[in-house]
């Protein structure tokens, strides 16, 4: 692949984290890149066309979506070409109203822990706030992005004087170390209750009054940014698991807009039949997919059935839709993208014996023989003749046996959608971590792949 063109890639990703401090924001700049693609609303009736593009928005940090191809006869459309990731990382959430006054002289926000973060990282940094926030508006309530996009608030270490017992090793807790300082006492006088709302009203450009209620969360400050010699290293805030999601929605462009390029219609290259593309970013990945918005929930289900509803009706069928949709899943496949844990240079000894994957050495296809992970013989053979077609290369990652891992996005989604699936991602360090560690060159390899499986 051209070195220039990954690079250009790489920098799109980072331009991308730092205009998505949050779900909302991520599902919002995705809905910008999908020019030409229709929004569509879970309320309202859908008719849909061959050969145009849609997209679906849950809890506006949810986003599926799909193209369909020139033609909707069923012996010339195999399945659905899955693709998922998640919007959301590890962090800590403020409380609704959660201002509190600290004898007189602070103001500390009162926050609790989303995700399993490392903690160490987010303290001595400069912090800021966003999220969405509610507010009264003429015609009912409305919902409104908010980022206060400056250096606003910090979580102030303890002094190693004050306790030493930090170099032995510290259990932070999040309701007495974690409370991030927001006012202190200054010429203008004490910090006073309300300079929360204040701000978040400012940023939303709404009254302060007609705030109804918030999502927000804290977020690092510091930039994203190239590392190494030679550039070969990106660090930005959640890589884990926005590297990922930039590059299914990269790939999902290209790859469903140049299937349509010289092509009979709605085959693939080769006569073959050809999947329909769906690219999903579900929000809530880091505490279980367990809501409405979340993988483990009915929003993939749900928007494959009213698709095969909507095709059915196009193309003047009155059969089952269920039966329609059994026969469409029999021949779809997943590909769910979480990033991988690399070697570590400091410990390598954290790493399988075998499974080693390192920065800029490709995608990683990832194992679990109790199937946290859903790739198995078949979807690895799969994954690898993609990578192989697209010129990539390829690893493999599985736990230590001795240490125990978690799991992704495919297992949930398949609970509700049961087909073929692999899980992949991309190597990285400090995973959890605030700020982390990945390869310059692994995003473009990505979106090849992701290119190629849309395509195909």
């Amino acid at each position: 692949m051209n070195k220039t063109a990954m690079i250009n890639e790489a920098e799109g990703l980072l331009e991308f984290i730092d205009a998505s401090p949050s779900p909302f924001h991520v599902v919002g700049n995705i809905k910008k890149e999908l020019n030409g693609y229709k929004e569509l609303r879970e309320g309202e009736d859908w008719e849909l066309k061959a050969g145009k593009g849609y997209y679906v928005i849950r809890n506006s940090s949810s986003i599926i979506a799909f193209r369909l191809p020139q033609s909707l006869k069923a012996e010339e459309i195999k399945g659905f070409n899955i693709t998922a990731a998640h919007s959301d990382s590890p962090a800590f959430k403020i409380k609704d109203g959660g201002e509190i006054i600290v004898e007189d002289n602070y103001l500390k926000l009162n926050v609790e822990k989303y995700g399993g973060a490392l903690m160490a990282p987010w303290l001595d940094r400069p912090l800021s706030i966003a999220g969405r926030v509610f507010v009264q508006g003429k015609n009912g309530v409305e919902e409104k992005l908010v980022n206060i996009d400056r250096d606003l608030l910090i979580i102030p270490n303890v002094a190693i004087h004050m306790n030493r017992d930090v170099k032995d090793g510290y259990k932070y807790n999040v309701k007495t170390d974690l409370q991030p300082l927001m006012c202190a006492y200054s010429p203008g006088g004490k910090p006073e209750k309300g300079i929360l709302y204040k701000l978040i009203a400012k940023a939303a450009g709404v009254r302060q009054g007609s705030i109804l209620s918030t999502d927000l969360f804290l977020y690092p400050r510091v930039r994203s940014a190239f590392l190494g010699a030679d550039n070969e290293m990106i660090a930005a805030r959640a890589l884990d698991d926005l590297e990922c999601a930039y590059s299914l929605m990269r790939g999902f462009i290209a790859g469903a807009a140049g299937k349509d390029k010289g092509e009979s219609a709605g085959k693939a290259d080769g006569g073959k039949k050809a999947g329909i593309p769906v690219c999903c970013i579900f929000d809530n990945e880091e505490t279980g997919s367990l809501t409405r918005q979340g993988a483990d929930s009915d929003f993939l289900h749900d928007t494959l059935y009213r698709i095969t509803a909507c095709m059915n009706r196009a193309a003047g069928k009155e059969c089952d839709v269920n039966e329609s949709l059994m026969r469409m899943l029999a021949g779809s496949f997943m590909i769910s993208a979480d990033n991988a844990h690399a070697l570590h240079p400091n410990h390598p000894e954290y790493a399988d014996a075998t499974d080693r994957p390192v920065l800029n050495g490709g995608v990683v296809v990832k194992f679990n023989a109790s199937q946290k992970y859903t790739t198995d013989a078949y979807s690895h053979a799969y994954v690898k003749g993609l990578a192989k077609e697209a010129e990539i290369p390829v690893q493999t990652y599985s736990n230590r046996p001795d240490i125990a891992g978690g799991s992704t996005l495919g297992n949930l989604s398949g609970r509700h959608v049961s087909i073929p699936s692999a899980d992949i991602g991309l190597a990285q360090l400090a995973m959890h971590s605030c700020y982390e560690t990945a390869g310059t060159y692994d995003i473009g390899y990505l979106i090849r792949l992701i290119t190629r499986f849309y395509e195909c």
